[in-house]
């Protein structure tokens, strides 16, 4: 059933309270529906965006700026918005790295394996055989860019190309009998009432400022990176540092995945479509390969899982004619249903970055009608790139020939708990303190990077496939790959050891029987995959443990 707070005169008491309805939380109330539970999944928005939901975003950001567009307040979250991109997280990323401190996973990444199979099966990720040998990669042959490595390998990046959005897919879930969404509904926060460990109650408030306590015997906080561990931080009831803060570690370790333009390469041959390394649309997916250092080279010098994708300069690219018009393009069933049937009988290359999986912010940003407006202005605005693009595209004569080629450069961030959210003097209007977010690259973050471009710079040259020009280098300040990725992790990560982590290895936040954190929040390391995949694989996970631990016997009747 769907409610409304502000229209509702009692809740009543659950099973299962599940606090956001993201990828995270739709994924642990979808795992655990017709199990005879009854289940709340409470969000903070409406079915669409709302101003009161969007001033409830407000956040302070210092370094890295956090983008008012990489959160959402509505179901489904930022599923909303985004494009799909995903990969599965490498084995280096799970393991611990003797020269990065604070890394390694209380789980191997065999463990999480048949859960990213499960997340393709149930919601729409690819299949991991697409990212191993004999999947995506069998369109390298169809380019003249052969390169062949050394210290450097590929990594294989796919959106679906109708983009997942939870919220519209899993509406009918709440259909179910015993599985209850409650809109405009924001935790002020988590109550422990009595003598016990336990969570009791989430207060609970709506846009016109009706309260209610929500009961539960088990509490799942799924509200993103930044807001999951502010509400920690605010239920302050029991103890001034916030809950599950007794050692100091909620907001600590926040790790992005900084991204931005530095280096071109000088191709030796033209290149004109090139599928794998450029960008395609096949089988129902968007996706390229992405160039990384190998994990022996990363242990050798003791860096950090970064990558760089490369983008041809075409005579268009950068028009914001283009973006607008790839824009308009990504929201027309009918352009979406042409460009999904030529993939469908072949491969059909990108044209444009735009069209990827990463969308720019002319693409991303919110739109009003006079935005909209803007948009088409852009587009007779810049004319003739835009002609010269739709003519490239619609037509199978093919990308014009280019030789020169970007670097669109995706860093890991080490662990850093000086890197964090914490709360900050504003007030949201609730009452509550916004959450303050300082968050910036280290030192090992980027002599990470430029090694990834030194050593590509000499395999590209032994390989006869061109040359690299990028005066990227470690102390240069301002550091310039500096863009909100919108992935934000490890503010509640996961470990065996409390001293340096939140929650334990299925989820629940340490010292507190019932309170389970799901999302990317609870990542020790951030690799450099896009975060959903992995961090609905962990949410089938956590359902699953408490399926078996703390449900058990409901779910048998008894």
């Amino acid at each position: 059933m769907i409610l409304d707070l502000a229209n509702t005169s009692e809740l009543g008491e659950y099973d299962l309270c599940v606090i956001g309805s993201g990828p995270a939380g739709i994924t642990v109330a979808a795992e655990l529906a017709g199990k005879g539970l009854r289940i709340a999944v409470l969000e903070s928005g409406k079915l669409r965006r709302t101003d009161h939901a969007e001033a409830l975003k407000r956040v302070e950001s210092e370094g890295i700026h956090i983008k008012d567009y990489s959160r959402e307040r509505l179901l489904g979250g930022a599923s909303t918005t985004w494009s799909g991109l995903s990969s599965p997280f490498d084995a280096v990323d799970f393991m611990r790295r003797p020269w990065l401190r604070h890394s390694g996973w209380p789980i191997d990444r065999d463990v999480v394996l048949p859960y990213y199979a499960a997340a393709a099966a149930r919601y729409r990720f690819p299949g991991l055989e697409r990212f191993r040998p004999g999947g995506f990669d069998t369109l390298r042959k169809k380019g003249a860019l052969q390169p062949r490595w050394t210290d450097v390998e590929e990594k294989v990046f796919l959106a679906c190309a109708e983009p997942q959005n939870f919220g519209r897919e899993q509406r009918a879930l709440f259909e179910r009998e015993g599985l209850d969404l409650v809109l405009d509904t924001t935790v002020i926060e988590l109550l422990q009432e009595g003598e016990g460990a336990s969570v009791t109650a989430a207060r609970v408030r709506s846009s016109i400022g009706t309260e209610h306590l929500v009961r539960a015997r088990i509490f799942v906080v799924a509200c993103g990176g930044l807001e999951n561990p502010r509400l920690l931080l605010n239920s302050r009831g029991r103890s001034a540092q916030g809950i599950g803060n007794q050692r100091d570690q909620v907001g600590r370790y926040l790790m992005n995945h900084p991204k931005n333009y530095h280096g071109v390469i000088q191709l030796a041959v033209d290149a004109g479509d090139e599928p794998y390394f450029f960008g395609c649309l096949r089988d129902g997916f968007a996706g390229y390969a992405g160039l990384r250092l190998r994990e022996e080279a990363q242990a050798r010098a003791g860096l950090l899982n970064s990558y760089v994708r490369l983008e041809p300069l075409f005579p268009w690219s950068d028009s914001e004619g283009v973006e607008s018009l790839v824009w308009f393009a990504k929201r027309s069933q009918v352009a979406m249903g042409w460009m999904r049937k030529r993939g469908k009988r072949g491969t059909v290359p990108l044209r444009d970055y735009s069209e990827t999986g990463d969308d720019s912010d002319v693409q991303n940003e919110r739109k009003s009608a006079s935005d909209v407006g803007r948009l088409l202005l852009n587009i007779v605005a810049d004319l003739p790139k835009v002609s010269r693009y739709a003519y490239s595209r619609v037509t199978r004569r093919g990308a014009p020939r280019t030789r020169r080629v970007r670097l669109r450069n995706f860093m890991e961030m080490e662990p850093d708990p000086e890197n964090r959210v914490t709360l900050a003097r504003e007030l949201c209007p609730y009452g509550k303190p916004i959450p303050r977010v300082v968050h910036r690259c280290t030192e090992v973050d980027r002599r990470s990077l430029v090694a990834l471009h030194q050593a590509l710079a000499v395999e590209l040259d032994a390989a006869g496939v061109g040359r690299l020009e990028s005066d990227l280098v470690r102390d240069v300040d301002p550091w310039p790959i500096d863009q909100d990725a919108s992935h934000h992790m490890g503010t509640t990560r996961m470990g065996d050891d409390p001293a340096t982590s939140v929650v334990d290895a299925n989820l629940r936040v340490h010292d507190v029987e019932n309170l389970y954190v799901a999302g990317a929040s609870t990542f020790p390391t951030s690799g450099c995959a896009n975060p959903t995949f992995t961090l609905v694989a962990l949410s089938i996970r956590l359902a699953e443990h408490l399926g078996a631990t703390c449900f058990e016997s409901t779910e048998k009747g008894t």
